[in-house]
């Protein structure tokens, strides 16, 4: 815990950005019959019945002293698939930043090893060479910045059924340009002496 609230007290940096990275799974609903429009005094109604669509995860990448974020929704959670999102934050949203501090859970896709089970071993080098990462401990979700995006990434723009993985990434691209527009970032207030008052109790006992 301490180790991420540190990265956190971090000043905002160009060449080692801080960024937070969140997935969440979908599931694609689908209207079974056509919904009623809103009229004069009537709000929009829709059935109550619904078509399952499939499932898909969303991944939610954001620098939160910048005021930035990327999101973006994949059929599938794979090794593969968090390699390739990985490379294009590398490569395309912060290619000339020397190392990004990549804050995330530990779940198992979440590591070096995908890089080399999706690039050759040169490019899997290079492209982790560039990382620093930082785990949030277990139970630990809530220390996750990008975690508060998917929050209001949920409330905001998946509060209604979205049928198919197209349809949803252009939702999440609207969403994304106005988040990034407004430039909403995040001050984290949450430091590590708070976290030695307040949650000494999950420390180990000497």
């Amino acid at each position: 815990m301490e180790d991420v609230l540190a990265v956190y007290a971090r000043p905002h940096d160009p060449a080692r950005p801080v960024v937070c990275m969140d997935e969440k799974p979908f599931q694609l609903l689908g209207q079974v019959r056509d919904p009623l429009p809103a009229r004069p005094g009537k709000d929009a109604r829709e059935d109550s019945e619904y078509a399952r669509c499939g499932t898909c995860s969303i991944f939610v990448w954001a620098e939160p002293l910048r005021g930035w974020r990327r999101v973006h929704a994949l059929a599938q959670r794979t090794k593969i698939d968090w390699a390739g999102q990985v490379k294009h934050l590398l490569t395309v949203d912060y290619p000339d930043a020397e190392t990004v501090v990549l804050v995330m859970d530990n779940l198992n896709t979440h590591g070096i090893a995908s890089l080399y089970e999706a690039f050759e071993p040169g490019e899997a080098f290079a492209l982790a060479q560039r990382l620093e990462i930082h785990h949030t401990p277990k139970h630990g979700s809530w220390l996750n910045i990008a975690e508060i995006e998917l929050s209001a990434l949920s409330r905001q723009c998946l509060d209604r059924r979205i049928s198919d993985l197209d349809t949803l990434n252009a939702e999440l691209a609207a969403w994304q340009h106005a988040t990034n527009a407004n430039q909403r970032g995040v001050d984290w207030q949450f430091t590590t002496d708070d976290a030695r008052v307040k949650l000494r109790h999950l420390y180990p006992k000497g």
